[in-house]
């Protein structure tokens, strides 16, 4: 972890971000811009005007549930920025002979009933995973180890940040993910450039640390670490039926996503001994969810931020110094209003 003081801006400052397919997406405010580096070495620019439900409706900026909100909304943006990455350079994948002739003979809709399936199957994997097997598993043990429920709680939590932690630590040995951490560290490195008020270069950017403290990684292992803390408050009587208890740490999920929200945003913008204990953990585990960027990559991070602070950058000024401005606005795309959420 870099020995650098920590910056701090005010709320109304921060920018959050998100490493995609070849590029960065950054987002201030209402604004957020979307920079890739395409086959052709050019960096390819969407902006658009994007705004939360809590700026509709006040009720969701209640502390708490505006973390709860806000992850909701974050995940949704999150599958949206994604697959526009990879729509902005051209990528699109040919369907199977089996998925065209189930096209053929069944219509598209049948396919749209096939995409929910699989994202549904998907949401249960991840349930699975995360939540039933640690379960499973602290129960096997209890069965060979006598442990006070408070015991099992912690192993628990220990096994889900273990499961966790080799997930992320093996797809990054997929070339393709391996370079998605690489524009992780350039987007938390651009920020820390822009939150210290330095001028967004090359060389300023490759001096930050690329360990943030807002970072989503952090906010994974707070509500890994507040699951373990309130698990240990649950009735004892829970641990007698596996499958009430997972109902039950289903229901309070919620309740976790908040205050873990609430936690990362104030440890980003504030800095003292107790904050820097408790987000530790989490910068520890951004040395594998984060890369040091070559040149070519902290240039997209420069652009995608620039475009997302049209209130202190110039846009003409966007791709000044840049080595892969597009040769016409094909390559810059102004989108109207979606719905979205500050990273």
């Amino acid at each position: 972890m870099s020995k650098k003081k920590r910056s701090c801006p005010v709320a109304s400052n921060r920018v959050g971000g998100q490493a995609v397919l070849e590029g960065i997406m950054m987002k201030h405010k209402s604004f957020c811009a979307t920079a890739v580096r395409c086959p052709d070495g050019k960096i390819r620019l969407d902006k658009r005007e994007v705004k939360s439900i809590r700026e509709k409706i006040p009720f969701f900026k209640i502390p708490i549930l505006r973390g709860v909100v806000s992850f909701i909304e974050s995940m949704k943006l999150s599958m949206s920025t994604l697959t526009l990455s990879a729509e902005m350079q051209g990528i699109e994948e040919e369907p199977t002979k089996f998925e065209k002739w189930l096209e053929k003979k069944f219509g598209k809709s049948l396919m749209a009933i096939a995409a929910i399936i699989g994202g549904a199957l998907g949401i249960l994997l991840a349930l699975g995973l995360f939540f039933f097997l640690p379960m499973a598993i602290s129960k096997l043990i209890s069965h060979f180890v006598t442990m006070p429920p408070i015991v099992k709680a912690i192993v628990e939590g220990v096994v889900k940040m273990i499961i966790f932690l080799l997930y992320i630590w093996l797809v990054a040995f997929m070339p393709d993910i391996r370079r998605t951490y690489e524009y992780h560290g350039a987007e938390h490195k651009s920020i820390f450039c822009h939150e210290a008020g330095l001028p967004l270069t090359v060389e300023n950017i490759k001096k930050q640390s690329r360990f943030h403290p807002r970072c989503g990684t952090s906010m994974m292992f707070m509500m890994l670490l507040l699951g373990i803390v309130i698990s240990t408050l649950l009735p004892n009587s829970l641990w007698s039926n596996i499958w009430l208890r997972f109902l039950v740490k289903l229901s309070i999920l919620p309740i976790v996503v908040g205050i873990g929200y609430e936690i990362t945003i104030f440890s980003g913008t504030h800095d003292n001994f107790l904050l820097r204990i408790l987000t530790a953990p989490g910068l520890w585990f951004q040395r594998i969810t984060t890369r040091e960027p070559d040149d070519k990559e902290i240039e997209v991070a420069i652009v995608a931020l620039k475009a997302s602070l049209p209130e202190e950058f110039d846009p003409e000024t966007v791709y000044d110094g840049i080595d892969g401005k597009p040769d016409d606005e094909a390559g810059e795309t102004d989108k109207g209003e979606e719905e979205c959420s500050e990273n």
